[in-house]
């Protein structure tokens, strides 16, 4: 079917947005079968580390009378501090209200207690359910760290688990603090010491090898400070060479790294503390270029590296850029970097992820997204509608579903040459 006017355009995008069944190439959110890890609910919406953030812009109290109250009573601060008597101007403060909305629930009554209730009332499968079929999500892929104590249990114990939940490896125990937690991995019945001699590095790398392979891992992450280098003389940069690389290259899967954060820049604030500052592309660049037979997945936090990472994914089909990651996951960021990345890309990239670590994110960030790239979408195929090419209602259909998880689950299929 060809598109004639602007009108039918239009429609014909929004029906394929709206119809999409997504998937979220990276999240922090668990399956029911992980327990408490899995966090949902209004008070997990409130206590959500930007909003611990936010409020302490508007309140004088001490961060240690703030940690000591319980989640409720921080959720009731944060709530009547960002909601009652300051205007949700944020993007995280519009998030919980969109959340709201979209399960039916009055946010004109601003009752905490009431939407307490409806939450108390569901059960957890119950509302994951409810929640995926609410966000347009299939699939998520979480994240996965076998030095979690809480999360390694699960996994030896196996059992079944929810297909719709995917696992990713996290390394950022082993890469960004091998000092502390290499006795962990002798713990764990690796033989390894804290010298990176071969035979330590064939444990890491047979540690790695069973860790994918008992997950069923789509890819390695890792996230790194805006002073990444690569090559760099470090056990960090011994361990990506000599480890992670090679068993990423062997197994087919990518090696997904998340650059730009600085930790912990105000240690009072928890999870909350952490900042970001900009990163060397050209260590992605030298990745890509040297280990051609490597699959690389990358995000960047600073807004100032956007512009040099298209570029060295338009030169490397090794490369895979996704999502807005944390402090770019605002509205203004998003349509931005969509728009650079469609312009320098085509649809070879993945516009977005959630990053949710709450259940509930996943209706608010692609409630908000969706609508962005929706938007960006249907411009550029105005521009190039004005130079007589016509695109059809599958085509349409066919790029919608790349840009919302069909280019990412190609990406992780290529083998390279």
């Amino acid at each position: 079917m060809t598109i004639e006017t602007a009108a039918q355009l239009r429609s014909i995008v929004d029906r394929a947005i709206d119809e999409v069944q997504i998937t979220d190439m990276h999240t922090h959110i668990y399956d029911a079968g992980f327990g408490d890890l899995l966090l949902w609910g209004i008070d997990e919406l409130l206590v959500y580390h930007y909003l611990v953030a936010e409020t302490f812009r508007y309140i004088d109290m001490p961060y240690e009378t703030f940690w000591a109250m319980s989640k409720r009573e921080q959720a009731d601060l944060i709530w009547k501090t960002l909601f009652l008597d300051n205007t949700p101007y944020s993007e995280a403060c519009r998030g919980v209200l969109t959340v709201l909305h979209h399960l039916d629930l009055d946010v004109s009554t601003r009752d905490l207690d009431a939407y307490r209730r409806f939450f108390a009332g569901m059960e957890r499968a119950e509302y994951l359910d409810l929640v995926f079929k609410t966000a347009h999500v299939k699939d998520v892929v979480m994240t996965n760290d076998p030095f979690d104590d809480l999360e390694r249990p699960v996994w030896e114990q196996g059992g079944s688990r929810d297909p719709r939940f995917k696992a990713a490896l996290r390394i950022d125990p082993l890469l960004n603090g091998w000092e502390d937690n290499w006795p962990r991995l002798r713990d764990f019945g690796y033989a390894v010491t804290a010298e990176l001699s071969d035979a330590t590095l064939a444990e890491v790398r047979r540690f790695l090898t069973d860790w994918v392979q008992r997950m069923g891992a789509l890819y390695m992450a890792v996230s790194l400070p805006p002073s990444f280098a690569f090559p760099e003389a470090s056990a960090r940069g011994t361990l990506i060479n000599e480890c992670i690389l090679p068993v990423c290259a062997e197994l087919n899967i990518p090696f997904a790294m998340m650059i730009g954060v600085k930790k912990l820049v105000n240690p009072d604030l928890r999870l909350a503390g952490d900042s970001v500052g900009p990163s060397n592309v050209e260590a992605v660049e030298y990745l890509c270029a040297n280990f051609p037979r490597n699959k690389f997945m990358v995000t960047m936090l600073d807004r100032v590296n956007q512009h040099e990472l298209c570029i060295v994914a338009r030169k490397f089909r090794n490369l895979l850029l996704f999502g807005c990651w944390w402090f770019l996951n605002n509205p203004v960021f998003i349509d931005e970097m969509t728009r650079m990345r469609m312009e320098t890309l085509g649809v070879s990239f993945i516009p977005q992820h959630s990053d949710a670590r709450v259940l509930d994110q996943l209706i608010y960030k692609w409630a908000h997204s969706r609508e962005i790239i929706g938007d960006v979408l249907y411009e550029k195929y105005l521009d190039i509608a004005n130079t007589g090419w016509q695109v059809t209602e599958d085509e349409v259909r066919r790029d919608v579903e790349n840009l919302f998880g069909g280019y990412f689950w190609s990406f992780l299929e290529k083998k390279l040459p």
